[in-house]
């Protein structure tokens, strides 16, 4: 709308001044968001089961791992762009637009011919998903105080639980009884209702007034450098050698990339991480926090249904059922640590709270036994709140430690920080429990992969429709047979396997502890937003 001349104001009137929002305004917002957010969680949830069949359909394993590591790298990198876009032309047209993107892709993914095709297609998909959560969490800090943000970052993490129990568990069945193209097709309604829903709402948010450049040089860069990174980690896993001629190419186009974009960064007046940012001491602090956070939850949301499908005999589904608890769990820990902010006004020991709880449970998860359905589920319930606790406390924290006009830029950026941590902690991990996996194979003198056993140990023996020599012998003779003890062997290297990949993450889970004890114990600010008036 243009802008409305100012009158004169009576002796007897105040200045002419916009309204506030209402508390209706504020709700109708927040529920637009939901939906907008519930269409960008729902997308990383609801591939999971789906994915084996997609590479058997497609006859593209090799590529398997791109599926998901493509959508990752492209919607970190999307995020910040996002973020510095919504500053300049206002969170409506932005989400607005990343949605349509999101719905374009979801299309041709659902079309995909091959797998290349599918690919590209969810790399699209993830410049168009970058943008749905990272725009949603600055809406939220444009209309509502500091204080606040914690009880309605709670109502956000509604999107999420509904995300994750239900996203496996459709994706399940969608697979099974109609087609895993209909885990893209499933997108294009509820998009065009979170379109229509989250326009109407958003319009009575104020435009910016300030216009400012986006800088694409600088994606480009941070796009080529993680992609890079990615790779390196992938390719290291699969055995490749750190002295291989083509890894040295790898990592030092990688190092060109990041160092170039550093020295881009420091040199342009709005860069798309401003790296000025983390000369603020909460702001660096609360990234990190986030960024191990997410290493923890998507690796967990992805290596936990192998252990089950490699060590329990679950299938798929009963994996996804037996995820229901962690998936749960984390946000209802985001809901608690939201309403205790909202409660108390600061954030440091909420936050600490959570990152105490997560080594002492990753050390017990490495001990449990996978059949043990009661153990587990406590052990991923406690992990899950713990990480729950540092979600809405880091957002928040950022949020309240810079200006404003810097809103946009600064909550992409810690959405950046989760879906790095994302995308580098589960090709960490995965390269981790491949190489343990192989090593442990080779030291019992069987002479396997590791994708062989996991292949092996998920089929039950059966590759290709014929039955692994290993688990033919001894298959008819109850109590054992010649083939028993290697079977054995194969289950005790990937439970020792899964065992040091989870002593590892709690190691690395105890740097959160000290990063956040270097925060200050700041009180949230209570004043509304200024574009909170309309």
């Amino acid at each position: 709308m243009p802008a409305v001349p100012r009158q004169p104001a009576r002796p007897t009137e105040p200045p002419q001044t916009q309204a506030r929002l209402s508390p209706a305004d504020i709700r109708s917002i927040i529920t637009g968001l939901m939906l907008a957010i519930l269409l960008g969680a729902l997308d990383q949830t609801v591939i999971s089961v789906s994915l084996p069949q997609m590479a058997t359909d497609l006859q593209g394993v090799d590529l398997l791992a791109w599926v998901v590591s493509g959508y990752l790298i492209a919607m970190a990198v999307a995020t910040p762009v996002y973020g510095k876009l919504g500053d300049i032309y206002g969170r409506r047209t932005v989400l607005s637009s990343a949605i349509v993107l999101f719905l374009v892709a979801s299309f041709a993914c659902a079309l995909a011919p091959s797998m290349p095709v599918l690919v590209a297609a969810r790399i699209l998909q993830g410049l168009g998903g970058g943008g749905l959560i990272s725009v949603a969490q600055a809406t939220i800090a444009d209309v509502v105080a500091p204080r606040e943000r914690g009880r309605y970052q709670a109502y956000i993490s509604g999107a999420f639980a509904v995300a994750s129990v239900t996203g496996p568990i459709v994706g399940g069945l969608l697979t099974t009884y109609l087609s895993w193209r209909w885990v893209f097709w499933i997108n294009l309604p509820l998009g065009l209702l979170a379109l229509l829903v989250s326009r109407r709402a958003l319009a009575k948010l104020k435009k910016p007034s300030v216009r400012r450049k986006v800088d694409y040089l600088g994606a480009g860069l941070l796009t080529a450098g993680l992609t890079g990174v990615l790779l390196s980690i992938t390719l290291i896993g699969r055995g490749q050698a750190l002295d291989d001629t083509g890894t040295w190419w790898l990592l030092g186009t990688t190092v060109f990339a990041l160092g170039t974009y550093g020295r881009h960064a420091l040199r342009t007046a709005e860069p798309i991480i401003p790296l000025a940012l983390f000369r603020n001491r909460t702001v660096t602090v609360s990234c990190l926090v986030t960024f191990l956070a997410f290493i923890q939850l998507l690796s967990m949301t992805v290596l936990v249904p192998l252990k089950l499908q490699m060590l329990a005999g679950l299938d798929a589904d009963g994996a996804a059922l037996r995820l229901i608890p962690f998936s749960l769990s984390v946000p209802l820990g985001a809901y608690v640590g939201g309403k205790l902010m909202a409660k108390i006004g600061r954030y440091k020991y909420i936050q600490l709270t959570g990152t105490l709880i997560i080594p002492a449970a990753l050390m017990a998860l490495s001990l449990t036994n996978a059949e043990s359905a009661v153990a587990m589920s406590l052990v991923l319930v406690s992990v899950g709140v713990g990480i729950g606790l540092q979600l809405p406390t880091s957002t928040v924290a950022v949020q309240n430690a810079v200006p404003h006009h810097h809103m946009g830029v600064s909550t992409a950026t810690v959405v950046f920080c989760r879906s790095l941590g994302s995308a580098i902690g589960i090709s960490i991990q995965m390269a981790i429990l491949m190489m343990a996996l192989g090593v442990g194979a080779q030291l019992a003198g069987i002479e396997l992969t590791g994708a062989d056993m996991i292949k092996l140990l998920i089929g039950h023996g059966d590759v290709g429709g014929e039955m692994h020599p290993l688990f033919a012998h001894g298959a008819d003779t109850p109590g054992g047979g010649p083939g028993t003890h290697e079977v054995a062997a194969l289950e005790h290297i990937a439970h020792e396997a899964f065992s040091r990949v989870h002593r590892l993450a709690a190691l690395v889970a105890l740097v959160p502890i000290a990063l956040t004890m270097m925060l200050a114990d700041t009180r949230l600010s209570e004043r509304t937003p200024p574009t909170a008036e309309r």
